[in-house]
C-alpha cells in the first residue's frame, strides 16, 4: 500500500511537473490570433458560454496570425494561450519555436475557407485586375526594379488613371502572408528570372517578390479590418485587402474587385477558382488539455455541423464551409485532438 502511495504522489508530481501549477490558476480558455478569424471564435465562444455556464467564458483577442503564434509559442503555462486563430496554416519556423518553448504538441482544427478580397468603395472605378497588376501597383521592387506607377493606368494601361493606394494588413498577420503567397508570389515568379533566384538567392528573392512599398502607395492598416472597411468609405478610388467576411457584412458600402476575371464570392472561394481562397485554421496547445477547463469542449463546440457546416450558424458571420473530407478529418481531429507533425509546413 506504501509503494502504490509513493508511486501515486510520483506520478502526480511528473504531471504538475508537464504541466506548471500556475496553468491551473488561470480557468478562462485564452485565445489569440487572426482578426478575419476572430468573429467566428468570438461568436462559438459566446454559444459555448451559454452552453456551459460552469465555465469561465473564453477570452479571445484580435492580435493577428503572426504575433498570436509567437504568444501561443512562447510556453505552457497561465502566461500562454491555449488557442491560436489563424487564417493560414502555421509556418514552420513557428512549429519549432514552439518545440524549443516547450509546446511540444499541438492539435491543428481547419475550421473553414476565407478569401482574401481586394474590394473598393461603391462606384469605384476598379473592377478587375490581374494578379500581376496587383503585384506591379503594390511591390516595392516588382521584378527587381523599384516601383515608381503612380496610377493603376501606369501599372497597365487599360486600368483606370486612378491614384495606387491600397490599405492592407501588416507582417503580424496572417492575411499579409496569405497576399504574399496567393497574390505576390505566383506573379513574381511567373517572370523566370525571379523563379531561378529564390533558388540562389533567397533573401533577394523575397525581398523583390513579397516586399511591398512603403512610399504611400501600399498602407499599412493595422489588424483591425474594419478600418480598412471606413478607410474605404472616406477614401473613394482607394483599395482594401481583407478576409471576405468583411466584404460580405459590408456588401451595402464595398463592391469585391475580381481578380483574374474572378469576382470574390461565396462560390468562386469554395471551389478555389478565386485566386484569394484560403484555409482557416485554430491550432489546440494539447498541453493545456487538463489544466484549463472546457478545451475540449470548446474544439466540438467549433467542430460542430450546425457550427461550421453548409448551414451552420458561423454563415451568418462569412465563414465559408470546408469541402466535407476535410471537414469530417477536422472534425475527427477536434474529437481525438491528434497532435500536428511538421510534415508539409513551410
Amino acid at each position: 500500500m506504501k509503494f502504490s502511495t509513493k508511486l501515486t504522489v510520483a506520478a502526480l508530481a511528473a504531471c504538475v511537473a508537464a504541466v506548471p501549477a500556475s496553468a491551473q490558476m488561470r480557468r478562462n480558455i485564452r485565445i489569440v490570433g487572426s482578426s478575419t478569424v476572430y468573429p467566428f471564435t468570438k461568436a462559438v465562444s459566446e454559444r459555448f458560454a451559454r452552453a456551459n455556464p460552469g465555465i469561465p467564458a473564453p477570452i479571445v483577442e484580435s492580435t493577428g496570425t503572426g504575433a498570436g503564434a509567437k504568444l501561443f509559442c512562447g510556453g505552457v503555462g497561465a502566461g500562454h494561450p491555449d488557442v491560436l486563430n489563424a487564417s493560414r496554416r502555421i509556418k514552420l519556423s513557428e512549429f519549432r519555436l514552439c518545440a524549443a518553448n516547450g509546446v511540444s504538441q499541438i492539435t491543428e482544427i481547419q475550421v473553414g475557407l476565407d478569401g482574401l478580397s481586394l474590394a473598393t468603395s461603391k462606384g469605384g472605378p476598379l473592377r478587375n485586375v490581374s494578379l500581376r497588376d496587383i503585384y506591379m501597383a503594390i511591390a516595392k521592387a516588382p521584378y527587381g526594379k523599384p516601383n515608381t506607377a503612380k496610377t493603376w493606368k501606369d501599372v497597365n494601361g487599360s486600368l483606370p488613371a486612378t491614384p495606387i493606394r491600397v490599405y492592407g494588413p501588416p507582417t503580424t498577420s496572417g492575411t499579409r502572408s496569405s497576399l504574399e503567397d496567393l497574390i505576390m508570389v505566383p506573379a513574381c515568379e511567373a517572370n523566370p528570372a525571379m523563379l531561378a533566384m529564390k533558388k540562389t538567392d533567397e533573401a533577394g528573392y523575397n525581398q523583390i517578390c513579397k516586399g511591398v512599398r512603403e512610399d504611400g502607395g501600399y498602407v499599412n492598416a493595422g489588424e483591425n479590418d474594419n478600418l480598412i472597411v471606413q478607410k474605404l468609405e472616406a477614401n473613394p478610388g482607394t483599395v482594401g485587402l481583407f478576409g471576405y467576411s468583411y466584404l460580405e457584412e459590408n456588401a451595402n458600402r464595398l463592391t469585391g474587385v475580381a481578380i483574374n476575371g474572378v469576382a470574390p464570392s461565396a462560390a468562386s472561394i469554395s471551389s478555389f477558382k478565386y485566386p484569394g481562397s484560403r484555409a482557416l485554421y485554430i491550432y489546440v496547445k494539447n498541453a493545456h488539455l487538463k489544466a484549463i477547463p472546457g478545451i475540449r469542449q470548446f474544439a466540438a463546440e467549433y467542430a460542430k455541423e450546425t457550427t461550421w457546416g453548409p448551414r451552420g450558424y458561423l454563415i451568418q458571420y462569412g465563414l465559408l464551409a470546408s469541402p466535407d473530407a476535410a471537414r469530417k478529418r477536422a472534425a475527427a481531429f477536434a474529437t481525438t485532438m491528434t497532435p500536428m507533425n511538421a510534415a508539409g509546413l513551410k
